[in-house]
Order: C-alpha cells, then sequence, then structure tokens
C-alpha cells in the first residue's frame, strides 16, 4: 500500500522558514520522482518543485526558486522542502506526491497529471 504523508507545516512569521516533510510507506523513493505542490485557497493547485527519481535533478518553479530546497533521504524514505524567507502568498496547503519512474523532462513533474499518489497535505501559514 503506498502511502504519502506531509508533516512540518504550521504558522510562521514572513522572513521564517520552515522544512516539510513527506514520508513514503509501501514503496521506496528509489525510481520514485517525488513533487512539492500547494493549493491557496481559491487557487488551483500549482507545483513548486520535485526531485527526479532518474537522477536525483531538482525542479523549481520560478515563483520559488531561490527560497525553496528539495531534498530527499532514501535511508528513511523521506523528501524534504526546505522553505527560507517565506512569504505571505506562500501560504497554502502542500501536498508531496509520487510518481513511478522518474526520465520525463523535468519540467513534466511540476504537473498535477504526472504523479500517481498524493499525501493528504499540511497546511503552511506564513502571517505576522
Amino acid at each position: 500500500q503506498v502511502q504519502l504523508v506531509e508533516s512540518g507545516g504550521g504558522l510562521v512569521q514572513p522572513g521564517g522558514s520552515l522544512r516539510l516533510s513527506c514520508a513514503a510507506s509501501g514503496f521506496s523513493l528509489a525510481h520514485y520522482t517525488i513533487g512539492w505542490f500547494r493549493q491557496a485557497p481559491g487557487k488551483e493547485r500549482e507545483g513548486v518543485s520535485c526531485i527526479r527519481g532518474s537522477d536525483g535533478r531538482t525542479i523549481y518553479a520560478d515563483s520559488v526558486k531561490g527560497r525553496f530546497t528539495i531534498s530527499r533521504d532514501n535511508a528513511k524514505d523521506t523528501v524534504y522542502l526546505q522553505i527560507d524567507s517565506l512569504k505571505p502568498e506562500d501560504t497554502a496547503v502542500y501536498f508531496c506526491a509520487a510518481a513511478q519512474g522518474g526520465y520525463a523532462s523535468g519540467s513534466y513533474y511540476l504537473a498535477l497529471t504526472a504523479y500517481d499518489y498524493w499525501g493528504q497535505g499540511t497546511q503552511v501559514t506564513v502571517s505576522s
């Protein structure tokens, strides 16, 4: 049974940092691409970052590049999203997702349609 569980969200002031975790069970991170998405109220879910299963290449949306860092710890079957310099517009529910394989172009994995499994989401609120 494939399962993804996000954690690490919370309330933080602008300029602060959070590290989100995506823990996998029922499968190994090897050969999977893991993506992070977010959905703010009234907005569509958007891809913010992914780490490709084939080679570990990382991709970032322009809106978060330079502030977000995705990484993985295969020993823990966990992918992380380090978020620095948080802005109020980063407020959203953050989801992680897994796609089998990981051989397509990097930008492909910022699309929802690339993914097979989704976590339940963790709330990130940036407010003073």
